[in-house]
Formats: structure tokens, sequence, C-alpha cells
């Protein structure tokens, strides 16, 4: 979430409810998603490039992974203050400055095995802050977690009182707008659905229950003045949907969704405005598209359509105070915002020239907007934090997201576009490395992970920034299955892991082949999750296209893959997953998982994994280094003890691009001799 104008961003997916009326408004067949129009086949002559650009010296692996001690920034509803949530190393402090000059005001310190989570200012002189510490639960290690209250004034804190046997300490639900009391969701025990109480954020005081925990509720929200008005849940494999009027009004059930509802995937997080059954949705609407509607809980139906883009869909929407729209965020290649405010529109791209910077947030900001925390930034530039002032018309800059980084030598990524073989329009991101002619280039192709409902844009990325600095093309492709191309485009990739969706990697290939620009005897494939097990899959499919593969946390079982995640879903949610993956009833998945076939790996495959993967686990990494131990090229494998499915901390995260360049350079090296007048060369061990 974002604090921009006063009003929290809430992150509102697309609902589609089957509640009282809604059906006379949507049709059951609801039209499919229109397709943006499909662009051209990009060529070569359309690229931008950089070769006569000096080639950037090697920027060390530790620059791109390593990040700023800034976790999160905010600054008091009066704008004097600025609280910033710091990690060094395993330790973790919130530190608050004077917002003027910087000059530091408090320091608060946890025990070494403890955390600072997240913060939120209450009122201009305390912080209501997340502390988690290590538990167990039935002899199982987790994380715990309570809230703490700091008085920037006294000095004091003190925690908010819960169960002993509460395992997390509560969520937000609704602050004061003077910070004096809080509507905390809290579960007694693990497992026990949340009530909600308040509390006074003065010492020792006692919760006030406020609604009893509700049978398959587990979220609660809270219109603009603190009441409780709809709690949402799962309960005998429907999301259920409950509504009040009032305070004094009890809840009702207004909607239901069937887990197996392929509409499943579009639900709501809702703002509801006090005094009224009306609030602002995302939602699906008869063109497809989801846009921005009123809608009315009470009558479950829509009122009327805010906004909706002709060609995208909407991601987000910001309110302002008074709960009324500020801006709708939809994605093409890129974020954009569409704004309902102009002068914040003004501001917004006021900020943007003065950064000289594509995309620009403001993270925090003052009630009278008298100062703001402001990040400004590209794909080319991680970006940089800084307080703006607009009395006296400055920006001071106060942190970059990557301390040791020039941004100055990396490059932009651009968005092609190509044919797959069935005539899909597929979008893919190309960066190509400076000072080095965009012909016959050694080329990464990159696959995102997910798969379905994932997409790549013009973001920054550490990971390919750090292959184009190595000399390196790369290829991100949004392949069938991919979100924000509509729903067309995202069931054509139904039953298509390791099939349709990998011929669509292969074709970026003959493309960028095609083109000239890459050399088709230097392609690798790297990728982190889904995007490791199609890295793992390209060199056992197809070895004769590809001469290396990089995976990390990539999926080598499908079967026993299903079998892991059937225990986190609903019979009926783990049916329909299993066909999402699966396609045809019958379809057996050893023919596209890759240790099943790994005794025949004839290309250089890195495999790496952390030790405490829970999306994926290690056990995936284990059966393919079994499985591989006949293979005619042996594995390089890289683990990371204690890491989880993406990288929590930055050792972890060098350790991966150590490893990924060492293998790079031995077997797809970027300066192999005569490479760019179209001679590849083998690389010993390379299979013939």
């Amino acid at each position: 979430m974002r604090n921009v104008n006063g009003g929290i961003i809430r992150l509102v997916l697309a609902a589609a409810l089957v509640l009282p009326g809604f059906a006379a408004w949507a049709q059951e067949e609801t039209a499919a998603a229109r397709a943006p129009q499909s662009p051209p086949v990009t060529r070569a002559a359309d690229l931008v490039t950089e070769e006569d650009a000096p080639r950037p010296a090697l920027i060390p692996t530790a620059a791109f992974a390593g990040r700023s001690t800034f976790r999160s920034l905010g600054i008091s509803p009066d704008g004097r203050r600025l609280a910033i949530l710091r990690r060094v190393e395993d330790m973790s402090d919130v530190v608050v400055l004077d917002a003027a000059t910087r000059a530091p005001l408090k320091r608060f310190t946890v025990d070494k095995d403890q955390s600072f989570e997240w913060f939120a200012w209450a009122g201009n002189d305390k912080l209501l802050v997340s502390v988690s510490y290590p538990g167990k639960y039935y002899g199982f290690p987790v994380r715990a977690s309570r809230l703490q209250v700091r008085d920037l004034v006294t000095g004091g804190g003190w925690m908010l009182p819960v169960s002993r046997k509460a395992l997390w300490g509560g969520d937000l639900v609704h602050m004061a707008e003077d910070g004096s009391s809080v509507l905390v969701a809290i579960s007694d025990f693990v497992g026990n659905p949340p009530g909600v109480y308040r509390y006074e954020l003065v010492p020792d005081a006692k919760p006030e229950k406020i609604v009893s925990p509700k049978t398959g509720v587990w979220s609660w929200y809270a219109d603009d003045a603190g009441v409780v008005r709809l709690g949402m849940g799962w309960e005998r494999r429907r999301l259920r949907v409950y509504y009040r009027k009032d305070a004094a009004a009890e809840f009702d059930l207004v909607g239901k969704l069937k887990a197996d509802d392929e509409r499943s995937r579009y639900w709501s997080v809702v703002q509801i405005v006090s005094g009224s059954d009306r609030g602002y949705v995302l939602e699906e609407g008869e063109s497809g598209r989801v846009g921005v509607r009123l809608f009315d809980y009470a009558a479950g139906a829509p009122v009327e359509t805010f906004y909706e883009n002709p060609d995208w869909d909407v991601d987000e929407l910001w309110l302002k105070d008074d709960g009324s729209p500020l801006a709708a965020v939809f994605t093409d290649d890129r974020e954009r915002i569409h704004w309902f405010d102009p002068d914040r529109a003004r501001l917004h791209a006021r900020l943007g020239r003065a950064l000289g910077t594509e995309d620009v947030h403001i993270v925090s900001r003052a009630k009278d907007d008298a100062r703001m925390v402001v990040w400004g930034g590209n794909e080319a530039d991680p970006g940089a934090v800084y307080i703006f002032t607009p009395a006296a018309n400055t920006l001071d800059p106060i942190d970059n997201l990557r301390p040791e980084l020039d941004f100055r030598q990396l490059v932009k990524p651009q968005p092609v576009h190509y044919r797959a073989r069935d005539g899909l329009a597929i979008t893919a991101y190309l960066t190509l490395p400076r000072g080095r002619p965009a012909r016959g280039l050694p080329l990464i192709i990159m696959p995102h992970g997910g798969p379905f409902g994932v997409r790549d844009q013009l973001e920054y990325n550490d990971e390919v920034q750090f292959l184009a600095n190595r000399g390196y093309a790369v290829l991100q492709p949004n392949f069938r299955g991919s979100g924000g191309y509509g729903d067309d485009f995202y069931e054509a990739g139904a039953g298509q892991v390791g099939r349709g969706m990998q011929d669509d990697l292969d074709d970026a290939m003959d493309w960028a082949v095609g083109e000239g620009i890459a050399d088709p005897a230097r392609v690798c494939v790297v990728g982190g999750s889904y995007g490791g097990y199609a890295a793992l899959w390209a060199v056992l499919r197809n070895p004769e296209r590809y001469v290396c593969a990089a995976s990390w946390a990539g999926v080598t079982d499908w079967d026993k893959m299903l079998a892991y995640d059937k225990r986190y879903l609903t019979s009926a949610g783990n049916k329909s997953w299993q066909a999402r993956i699966r396609g045809d009833e019958g379809f057996d998945l050893d023919a596209v998982s890759p240790y099943r076939l790994a005794e025949g790996l004839s290309r250089p495959v890195l495999l790496a994994h952390g030790t405490a993967d829970e999306n994926v686990p290690f056990k995936q990494y284990e059966l393919m280094i079994a499985a591989a131990k006949k293979a005619p090229v042996p594995l390089t494998t890289l683990v990371v003890k204690d890491e989880g499915h993406s990288f929590s901390r930055p050792e972890s995260e060098q350790k991966w691009y150590d490893a990924l360049g060492a293998f790079l350079a031995r077997h797809n090296p970027a300066d192999r001799p005569g490479a760019e007048r179209g001679v590849a060369r083998p690389v010993a061990g390379d299979a013939k």
C-alpha cells in the first residue's frame, strides 16, 4: 500500500461475486476480454542501440545485490518528522528524523532475534510498529508478532495486549484520524477466525471487542469513519461476503463465489464510504475489461462505471481523503496513471520533469502536502528517494535504492513484438548490451515465474542489468498465459506448461536470430521458479537450440509439485489448478518434467535452490540431482542455506549472480572470439 494524498491506496482486484442483482447486470458468459490491437512484428531496424557508446566496466555483483538499508519511510501527518524502518544485516531499527534538517530525534531497536516488520504513524507523536519474533506452533518453528506503540514525546513504548495463544498480533483495520485509537483484527488462537478490537493508544488500555469472530471470515474492512462494515473469507469451498449498513445492524450474507468458479481469480478488497452503502471497486464489465465501478453493497450490484480503459485492465484504484477516486493505474508496457485530479496530474508531471525519469511515486505525504517522500526511477535506474518541499520547491535526496550502483552504466530495455508459430502475438522486452553491435549477440532468454497471470513489464530488474553489463542481450517474453493481455491470451496458456508456453520461448529465439540480433549457437535460458523450470526444460526438450540453462528454484517434477500444492488448496481449487497445469485429463506430466529425462541431459546446467523454499520445495532440487547423476554432462550446483523462494538477503542474491556469471563465462562467454561475425565456436564440454 502507498500513502498518496492522505488516502490509502488499496489494491482492489476485480470483483465477480455472485451477488443478488448481479446476474441481471452481467451475462452468464462474460465477453472475452478484448486484447489490444496486435502490433506489427518488431524489426532490428526499429531498435534503439547503444553500440557506439563505450563498453561499460564490469560492475561488481555486490552492487546489483546490494540494497538500501531503508525498508520503508513515512512522513508524520504534520510533516515535521520522518520515520525510517531500516535493516542492517540481521538487525532492524526505526529511526525518527527531523524532516526539515534530517537531524536524528529518536531511535528504537529490538532484540537480536526480533525484527520490525512495518510501522504506521498514529497521529504526530506516536508510531504503531509490528514486531516479529521466533516462536513455536505444535513444536514447529514459526514467526510470531505483536503490535507495539512507541511514544515519541515520552520515549516510552508498550505492546497492545492480546491472548497469549495468539500467534500474530493482528492486522490493522482502521486508525482514527488523530491517531488516538486503532481497530485491529486478531485471532485468539491459531486456526480461529479473527475478531475486531478497538485499542485506545495509551498505556495499560484494555481492548474492546467491536466485532466477534465469524466462521469463515478472515478479512474485515471498515469505512472511513471506522465502522466495520464488511467481512470476507472462504467457507465450505465458497468465498462468502458479509455486509452491514451501520454499527447497529447485523452482518448479512450478501454474496458467495464457488472455489471452482473460473471467476474466483477475480475478487475485491473494497473501500466503503461512511453513511453510504456505496463504494468503488474494480470489476470486470460487459466489455471484458476490469474498470472502476461504483458499487452498491447492500443491493449487491454495480451502479455505474466510473472509469474503464479501452485496452487495458485497471490494476489499482487510488483514493483521496474523502473516499473519492484519485487515480486509476493500468499497465501497457509500463505502469501508467490516469489521474482524476488535475492538480495531482500536474504535480506528478512536474516531479517527473524535475527528476528526469518516467516513473515517479509519492510514497508518503503530510496531511497538508507541505512535505512529501518521493521515489523516482525507471527500467534503467533502480531509483532514489527524495523529500519534496513544495513551498521551497526543493527535492532533497535521502537514499539510493542500490547505493553502490552507477545507474549511468545501465541500459534501457525496450518492447518488441513477434508472432508465435500459431500466429499468437507475443510482447517481449529486449535489453541490448551497451557498446556492442546488435548483431550476432549471445542471447539470454529469461522467462518470468508464475506462470499464469504474471507478466514482465518495463521496470528495473537487477538480473537483467547484470547480464547486459556482462555483454548479453536479454529477452523476456510474455508467453501465453501471462497476465495483462486479456482473457483470450490468459486462457491460451491453459494446459500448455512445457508445450505451447515453451514454444513461445523457442519462437522468441527464432525472432531474435531471424533479425540477426542473436547468434543461434549462443543462446541460453535463465529463470527462476516457473522460469527456472522453463530453462531446464529448454535444454532437455530442444538441446539443439540452447547451449546452456540456469535455474533458480525451478520445478523439476510436476506430479510431485501438484501433490505438494494440494495441501494448500480446497478440493475444488486443486482440481482447477490440476486442470490448468495438466490440460487434457489423460496427459502424463512426466512427459514435460525435467527430472524424468535428466539422464539424457547433454547441455550444461546451473541448478540452484534455497533450502527453506516453501513455494517450490527443496525436494524438487534433490530429485533433479539424483536423476542427473548418469547424465553425459554433470550439473553445476548452488545451494543457499536457509534461503526461500526469492532472495531475502543480499548475500544470497550475490551468490546467485556470482555463480551465474561464472557459469555463463565458461559455457557461453560474451566475448568468444569471432562471435560477432556470426562464427560460434564450441566450449569444452558442450554437446556435439
